[in-house]
């Protein structure tokens, strides 16, 4: 399509300059459009859009059934929590031992000093020793298990959450969304339809701000530059309208009319392509002629 419409431009382009006509250049109407898909599975739930509805930007205007969806995240903040309840205490756990030991090292220093003044022997004083040293090690044994375990139930918990956030995130693009805004000029799915992931939903398209896509020679590269403002004449069947364009994008790239065989002659006809934003009045549509004149 790109090729026959580049060769129509190309044929007027030339004629228009054998014939000595008044515009320099031609072309037909763009604009930007954007088809929006299923991004899930399931049956559309509702789907509030009609071919000629103005749109706006992230409006929502469907909803994908995701009851199976919230189920699954019920079920696994269900294991969650179940998880946090596993998760111990350390400092509650380890109340007992951690007064025994501070029971111990009262009577280890008090039979420090008694062996100081000699009231009490050596062997009474290893014993507190060893009792001390024995309470300190079970208290780091288990105070290692119940890190281990609470380390393993954050583990357990944490892959939970990340499955949560895929549900969340499989919850937000359940919603159909327009990305971004402008006119629906096409839809491909009905209200109660079940859609998979990627199948089209409806075609959208800004035509406030309408783009001109025009060819022009060699010649004439050197008479336009960027953001440069040119007159455009709109064809409505006996009649023409003018706007007003901006120049917003030329091509650094020449196209020339395809063919098998190439010659030196055909450098005649290498184009460059040209947008011009045009400010669409309502008038506008995809797919009309118009003539440009700088």
């Amino acid at each position: 399509m790109k090729q026959i419409l580049l060769v129509m431009v190309t044929g007027l382009l030339l004629a228009g300059c054998k014939n000595g006509n008044k515009y320099d250049a031609s072309g037909v109407f763009e604009a930007s459009e954007v088809i929006v898909s299923s991004e899930g599975n399931g049956k559309i739930l509702f789907l509030n859009v009609e071919e000629g509805q103005r749109l706006d930007s992230n409006q929502q205007v469907g909803q994908i059934d995701t009851v199976q969806l919230f189920l699954r995240k019920e079920q696994l903040l269900y294991s969650s929590k179940s998880l946090q309840n596993r998760k111990q205490d350390i400092n509650t756990q380890m109340a007992a031992l951690t007064e025994q030991l501070a029971t111990a090292r009262k009577e280890q220093a008090r039979l420090m000093r008694l062996l100081a003044n000699d009231a009490a022997t050596k062997k009474q004083l290893d014993d507190a020793n060893a009792q001390v040293a024995v309470l300190e090690k079970q208290i780091a044994a288990q105070t290692s298990v119940l890190e281990k375990t609470n380390d393993a139930v954050g583990a357990d918990n944490s892959s939970l959450e990340v499955q949560i956030a895929q549900i969340d995130d499989q919850l937000a693009k359940s919603r159909i969304v327009s990305q971004i805004a402008g006119t629906v000029i096409a839809k491909y799915t009905q209200q109660g339809e079940v859609t998979v992931a990627g199948k089209p939903i409806f075609k959208i398209a800004d035509l406030e701000n309408m783009i001109l896509r025009i060819y022009i020679t060699s010649e004439q590269l050197t008479q336009l530059k960027l953001e440069q403002e040119i007159s455009i004449f709109a064809d409505f069947g006996k009649g023409r309208k003018q706007y007003n364009g901006t120049i917003c994008w030329i091509s650094s790239q020449a196209e020339f009319t395809p063919k098998s065989i190439q010659v030196k002659n055909d450098r005649d006809n290498l184009v460059y392509a040209v947008k011009v934003a045009v400010k669409n009045d309502g008038y506008l549509k995809i797919g009309m002629y118009a003539e440009v004149k700088w």
